[in-house]
């Protein structure tokens, strides 16, 4: 897992993310019963996939991974805290769509992927960007993606926004 984040960021409009929206709705090879979205990058992506697919049992699943332990090593190890996780009864026998804005190491998506498993639904990730320089699970990858990149991303409601506010440094382009 990398200490330094990509030095080559990109910067998406609302355009592009409606993009990579329509490039995701025909990758789709079943009907899903539920989505749960990870929060916060899932949130809004999710939003607009549920929207456009007619979903409306929407759950959400905060998972946090902790950061202060004293080696990588040992971080890639550490079992993630559910902060906000469905009752099994609003999973069990779903077919669900988890998901994220970006696959990095891909430890978040897996975890909600199999506790849904584990509380008897069928899950089925999805995210905007896969990175499969930073996969950490042996190969694997998102069920659906739209695009494919090695860049920080920047999602158009991130920016200029609060205490996370991006300065744009000579060159970004929006």
């Amino acid at each position: 897992m990398p200490t330094n984040p990509p030095s080559r960021r990109i910067f998406l409009s609302w355009d592009d993310v409606d993009r990579l929206i329509d490039k995701l709705m025909p990758q789709f090879k079943r009907e899903f019963d539920a989505m749960v979205l990870i929060t916060r990058g899932g949130i809004i992506p999710g939003g607009l996939l549920a929207e456009a697919m007619g979903i409306t049992h929407i759950l959400t699943a905060a998972v946090d991974f902790p950061a202060q332990l004293e080696s990588e090593r040992n971080q890639l190890m550490a079992w993630p805290e559910f902060i906000q996780f469905p009752a099994e009864d609003k999973l069990i026998g779903r077919a669900c769509l988890v998901v994220d804005d970006v696959w990095g190491s891909g430890r978040t998506i897996g975890a909600v992927k199999h506790r849904v498993s584990a509380a008897g639904g069928f899950p089925e990730t999805c995210v905007l960007h896969f990175n499969p320089y930073r996969a950490l699970l042996g190969g694997s990858r998102p069920d659906y993606f739209a695009d494919v990149t090695d860049a920080r991303v920047i999602y158009p409601w991130e920016i200029d926004r609060g205490a996370d506010r991006i300065l744009l440094g000579e060159g970004d382009r929006l």
